[in-house]
């Protein structure tokens, strides 16, 4: 399974930066495009394993709800 690079930027949706076959290209490249980031600019950058793009979008648009406090799982 491939590691997809999105940029997130609200309201927008998930905008597509690269897919990676292996996780230490994935890092670096995620690394680099934090740095070139404006520190007030209001986007994120994200790396998602997923098995295909669809699942990619998924997964970072769907609402997680948080972990109870004082669970050790």
């Amino acid at each position: 399974m491939p590691y997809f690079v999105y940029r997130l930027q609200r309201p927008r949706a998930p905008e597509k930066a690269g897919v990676f076959a292996g996780y230490r290209e994935a890092r670096a490249a995620v690394r680099e495009m934090r740095r070139a980031l404006d520190r007030d600019a209001p986007a994120a950058v994200r790396m998602v394993f997923a098995a295909s793009e669809a699942q990619a979008e998924r997964l970072l648009t769907e609402r997680r709800e948080p972990r109870p406090l004082g669970e050790d799982a």
